[in-house]
C-alpha cells in the first residue's frame, strides 16, 4: 500500500456505502491513503422493488472499519487515536423509516434503494418517482399499519443512509446534510422543506451543511468499529458529490465526468442552474455556489450488454481502425433517457451500416463521448462555465483507448485523478469540517495524469457528431436549436492551442 508511515499526522476517516459494498478509507492530512477496509452488501430485488437491510449496512462498517484500522502503515500503536474526523456518503436517494424512539434507531422499513420504483404509478408530484418524497407518500399509503399508523402520527423518523450509520455511531439521532436531502424534496436555495402533505414534517430531519459536526463516536460506536470514542462524525454527501471532491472538481468551471455503468457529469457554477427541459438539478455547494449534475442512460454498462465476454483491450486497438466510425448508435443500458435531455420513452438505435462488430464497438464508443459533448453543450447553454478542468472517473477510466478518444471528440484535456474514490472525498471532507472545502482539498488532492487532444482529432470527429446530432433531432429528441448551437460551440483552448 506504500511506506509505512512513522508521523503522528492527523488522520481522516472515509465511508463509502454503495450498492453491492461498504468501503472505509483511512487518509493522512496529505492525502496519503494509510488504509482501506470493505465489506460486500446484498441487494434485494423484485419487480420495480429494490432494498437493502440496513443492520447490514451496520455490521459490515464494523467490519470494514476494524480492517481498514488493522491495516494501516503506521507505526503508531494505535492509529485509532489519531483519527480526528469521519463523514460518510451514501447512494443518492436511499433511506429508511426508523423509529423516533428506540436508541439505537431501530428500522421499521427496509432501506428503499435509490432506483427504487415502487411509486412510479402513483406519482405525479415533483420530481421522479424513484425518489424518496415519491416513496414517503407511497409508504404513506401502503406501507405496513405500522408504518402508516407512525407517519400519521408523526412517531417515525426518515433517515438517509448515511444519517442511520452517523446516529447509530453517536447514540442520538443526526440531522441529515443538504446533498443527501436534496432529492427527498429539500430546497437547497430555500434551506427549508416543503409542505409534504400527508407526512408530518416531524418525520423529516433538521439538514445542515456538509462537514457539520453531528455528534462524537459514543462508547457503543467504538466497540463496534475500533474508532475511538469521541471521534468527530461530520455530515457527509452523495456518492456522486463525494467522487467530485476526491477528483477535486470543486471551483468555478470545472467538472467530474463519471464514466460507470451510466454516464454522470457534474461542475460547479457561481448561480444555481434553470433547466427548462428538467434534465439537470443542482446540489449546493459547502462552500459557496452549486454543484449541477445529470446522469445519462449511456455508459460502460452498455459494452456488457452488446458485446458480452468481449476482450476489451483487442476491441480497443480495433476500434482505432474506425475514426469515426461510418454508422450511428445510442446505447442506452435501458428504456428512457434522463440526461442531456430528457426522453422516458427513448430506446437504443443504430442507423448506417457496419463493416464488422469491431465498427460497432467503435461507434459505442464515440457515441457515449458524442453524448458526453453534448452534455457540455447543454450546460453552457443554461449559462454554466465549461472551461475549467475535465476530471474523468469511473470504471470506464480502466480503457485508456476511450480516454484518449474523449478528449479527442471534447477537444478538451482530461484529467485522471491521483484517487478517486468516493470514501476518499469523505475523508477530504471530514478533514475540511467547517472551513472551507477548498483548503482541505487544495491540501490532501495530488495532481492528476493529463490526457491531451491528439493534434487534429477533434476536426476528425466534427462531421461525424453532427450527423449523430442530426438523428437526435429527426427523432425529435432534442430540438434543431439545440443541435445548432452543439455543432457551433467555440471550441475549447487548452495547452497545446486551440483544438
Amino acid at each position: 500500500m506504500g511506506t509505512e508511515h512513522t508521523s503522528t499526522s492527523d488522520l481522516w476517516a472515509g465511508v463509502d456505502v454503495g450498492t453491492q459494498s461498504l468501503r472505509v478509507l483511512l487518509a493522512d492530512d496529505h492525502g496519503v491513503v494509510v488504509g482501506r477496509g470493505a465489506g460486500r452488501l446484498d441487494s434485494h430485488r423484485s419487480g420495480p422493488v429494490h432494498e437493502q437491510d440496513p443492520e447490514q449496512w451496520w455490521q459490515v462498517l464494523g467490519q470494514a472499519s476494524r480492517e481498514a484500522l488493522a491495516n494501516a502503515e503506521w507505526t503508531h500503536p494505535q492509529p485509532a487515536r489519531l483519527v480526528r474526523g469521519l463523514a460518510i456518503c451514501g447512494t443518492s436517494g436511499t433511506f429508511l423509516l426508523a423509529s423516533d424512539t428506540a436508541a439505537p434507531a431501530k428500522p421499521l422499513t427496509p432501506a428503499l434503494m435509490y432506483d427504487d420504483g415502487r411509486a412510479a404509478d402513483d406519482w405525479t408530484g415533483p420530481g421522479q418517482p424513484s425518489w424518496p418524497r415519491a416513496k414517503l407518500a407511497w409508504l404513506a399509503e401502503h406501507g405496513s399499519a405500522p408504518v402508516r399508523a407512525g407517519l400519521t402520527a408523526g412517531r417515525v423518523r426518515l433517515e438517509h443512509c448515511p444519517d442511520f450509520l452517523a446516529a447509530r455511531l453517536v447514540g442520538h439521532p443526526v440531522a441529515t446534510d443538504w446533498s443527501h436531502a436534496l432529492k427527498t424534496g429539500y430546497d437547497p436555495a430555500g434551506q427549508a422543506w416543503p409542505a409534504m402533505s400527508p407526512v408530518p414534517s416531524g418525520v423529516l430531519p433538521d439538514v445542515v451543511r456538509p462537514g457539520t459536526l453531528l455528534g462524537r463516536i459514543d462508547a457503543y460506536g467504538a466497540a463496534h468499529t475500533g474508532f475511538a470514542a469521541g471521534t468527530p462524525v461530520r455530515a457527509g454527501m452523495t456518492d456522486g458529490c463525494a467522487a467530485q471532491i476526491a477528483a477535486g472538481a470543486l471551483t468555478l468551471g470545472s467538472w467530474n465526468a463519471v464514466l460507470g455503468t451510466t454516464l454522470v457529469l457534474k461542475g460547479v457554477t457561481e448561480h444555481r442552474l434553470n433547466d427548462p427541459a428538467g434534465a439537470v438539478y443542482s446540489h449546493r455547494h459547502p462552500d459557496h455556489g452549486w454543484l449541477p449534475g445529470g446522469a445519462s442512460s449511456v455508459g460502460a454498462g452498455t459494452l456488457a450488454l452488446r458485446f458480452p465476454g468481449a476482450n476489451r483491450a483487442r476491441r480497443d486497438a480495433a476500434a482505432a481502425r474506425f475514426e469515426p466510425a461510418g454508422g450511428i448508435v445510442y446505447p442506452l443500458t435501458g428504456r428512457g433517457e434522463r440526461f442531456p435531455f430528457v426522453r422516458p420513452d427513448a430506446e437504443a438505435f443504430e442507423a448506417g451500416a457496419f463493416v464488422d462488430d469491431d465498427e460497432r464497438y467503435a461507434a459505442t464508443l464515440q457515441a457515449v463521448a458524442y453524448v458526453e459533448k453534448l452534455a457540455y453543450a447543454h450546460m453552457r447553454r443554461i449559462g454554466a462555465r465549461i472551461d475549467g478542468p475535465h476530471y474523468i472517473t469511473g470504471g470506464g477510466t480502466r480503457s485508456r483507448y476511450w480516454c484518449q478518444l474523449r478528449a479527442d471528440v471534447l477537444g478538451h484535456e482530461l484529467v485522471l485523478p491521483a484517487n478517486a474514490e468516493p470514501a476518499f472525498g469523505m475523508a477530504v471532507l471530514a478533514a475540511a469540517g467547517d472551513d472551507p472545502l477548498v483548503t482541505a482539498a487544495g491540501r490532501m488532492i495530488r495532481p492528476g495524469t493529463v490526457v491531451a487532444p491528439r493534434p487534429g482529432a477533434t476536426a476528425r470527429f466534427t462531421h461525424a457528431y453532427a450527423n449523430f446530432l442530426d438523428a437526435l433531432v429527426e427523432r425529435d429528441w432534442i430540438d434543431a436549436a439545440l443541435a445548432d448551437y452543439a455543432k457551433n460551440i467555440p471550441l475549447v483552448v487548452t495547452n497545446g492551442g486551440v483544438a
